[in-house]
């Protein structure tokens, strides 16, 4: 049987796995489903139709699944889908999809949600993001893998952030970051090549030397944004990391963030 404290109030229509483990005061409702050895620690308050994956750890007074801050939301069955190996530290705020915005809000595996972060409804959230305290994502935001936002990041709805993308603490951001980019300020601007995380991460050195020469022609050079990316595309077409940075511009809605008047050209 899941480990219950005896404080805790969980429905009887709450599906936990046998090994879950409940800590006191925390609030369980009747839609929920928990999975094998996630921890909900005192006085976390999980609800709504909220599915949580497998190993992740719920920090004391976060409040998930909650219905989305929408006027226009009126009470539709939508859902928010948590994956596996997520850490929701104190005070965390995960809320519930909408209607109108596909129902649904997601989140991957493997990421870490420091405290205060509040992830609005529609989200998409990948896999192995951080998202530091107090970053702040509006509605239908999309966080790529292994991104990682600061502290104190506000972020407009609808932007995307590109995987392995780095937002700057503190820093406002209205249009689209594309993967592998540095971005800070208010309004936010793009600061080059997110070297040293694509390190850490792997990249060999040929795709990081591919990726700042493709940076400097797209946001460096006098070509215009559609004649670079078809320049781009030319050199590079065979090159699947380029190839995923030419892509996210192309499919951009909101627009992508301005280079920073400042920065030097990537080396």
């Amino acid at each position: 049987m899941p480990d219950v404290h005896s404080t805790a109030l969980v429905h009887p229509g709450a599906r936990l796995a046998d090994d879950a483990v409940i800590g006191p005061y925390a609030v369980i409702g009747e839609h929920v489903v928990v999975g094998a050895r996630t921890r909900i620690d005192g006085h976390a308050m999980v609800e709504g139709r909220t599915t949580i994956g497998d190993d992740c750890h719920i920090f004391p007074f976060c409040s998930i699944g909650q219905p989305p801050q929408d006027l226009k939301y009126a009470g539709e069955p939508t859902r928010l889908v948590i994956g596996n190996h997520n850490v929701c530290r104190e005070y965390v705020t995960l809320n519930l999809g909408t209607g109108p915005g596909g129902g649904v809000t997601t989140i991957g595996d493997h990421n870490f949600f420091m405290a205060y972060v509040h992830v609005a409804h529609d989200c998409h959230i990948g896999h192995h993001a951080v998202l530091a305290n107090a970053a702040t994502l509006a509605g239908h935001v999309t966080v790529g893998d292994w991104s990682t936002v600061g502290g104190l990041v506000a972020v407009h709805q609808f932007v995307r952030i590109g995987a392995h993308a780095m937002i700057g603490g503190s820093s406002g951001l209205g249009q689209d970051v594309p993967p592998y980019l540095i971005a800070a300020g208010r309004p936010a601007t793009l600061f080059g090549l997110n070297a040293i995380g694509l390190k850490r991460r792997g990249f060999s050195d040929e795709q990081i030397q591919a990726l700042k020469q493709a940076y400097q022609m797209l946001f460096r050079s006098k070509l215009k944004r559609k004649e670079a990316i078809k320049e781009a595309t030319a050199k590079w077409g065979d090159n699947p990391v380029v190839m995923a940075m030419l892509q996210f511009i192309e499919q951009s809605e909101r627009g992508i963030c301005s280079p920073n008047r400042k920065e030097s050209s990537p080396a």
